[in-house]
């Protein structure tokens, strides 16, 4: 049976925790930028947001993840379980990642600051496989839950894993402008690059490819 995702409206001690969750990435994002990655400690951070650094292990495992931790797949969740049952996969994304552009442009800094210690940082890139593969466990389920098939089927998987790819290698190219121009815009092209729209298309119902 396919996974399902649902969204639940935040309670008021969700929407805390999520305020300081990114309170304390913004703060580590900051003194990471002025005093280099590495001489950045978890000590140093709780205090700049006056917690505990046991309080800080309660929101993050490690300085590790305080970088990697992305607010916008929930949102991203959420817009796209919102958009029409009958409306094809690749016209859904491309419509959420028109809704997130204005999120995204918000953010630039912090955003660019993160991707470039994602591929300029030894101890994250070692890491950065693992978190392409979350992204295509949980994109998957997505797809999967508006199309009515199992998440685990390979077509599923196999073209999932591609517009991951794709986002993946539109933000190298975004850093490598050093953040110039739209992110959004970047990853279309991207999608455009790989055929996106017949790829995704593919994943729809059968009703959906009818229509």
């Amino acid at each position: 049976m396919p996974h399902t995702i649902t969204p639940a409206s935040q309670s008021l001690r969700e929407r805390k925790k999520l305020k300081t969750r990114e309170s304390i990435q913004r703060e580590a994002m900051r003194l990471i930028q002025k005093q280099g990655y590495e001489k950045t400690t978890i000590e140093q951070i709780a205090a700049a947001v006056d917690v505990s650094p046991s309080t800080f292990f309660n929101y993050f495992p490690s300085k590790e993840d305080v970088v990697l931790y992305d607010a916008y797949d929930p949102i991203i969740g959420k817009l796209l379980l919102e958009r029409p049952a009958d409306e094809p996969p690749s016209v859904a994304i491309r419509h959420v990642l028109e809704e997130m552009a204005g999120t995204f442009e918000r953010d630039r800094d912090v955003i660019l600051a993160r991707a470039r210690l994602w591929i300029e940082e030894p101890s994250l890139r070692a890491r950065l496989w693992e978190e392409l593969e979350k992204g295509q466990t949980f994109m998957s389920a997505l797809i999967a839950q508006r199309s009515g098939r199992d998440p685990d089927e390979f077509e599923i998987r196999v073209t999932v894993m591609v517009i991951v790819m794709a986002a993946m290698e539109a933000m190298r190219e975004w850093v490598r402008h050093d953040g110039k121009g739209s992110f959004v815009a970047t990853l279309r092209r991207a999608l455009d690059l790989i055929d996106a729209q017949a790829r995704l298309d593919n994943l729809a119902s059968p009703s959906q490819r009818r229509s």
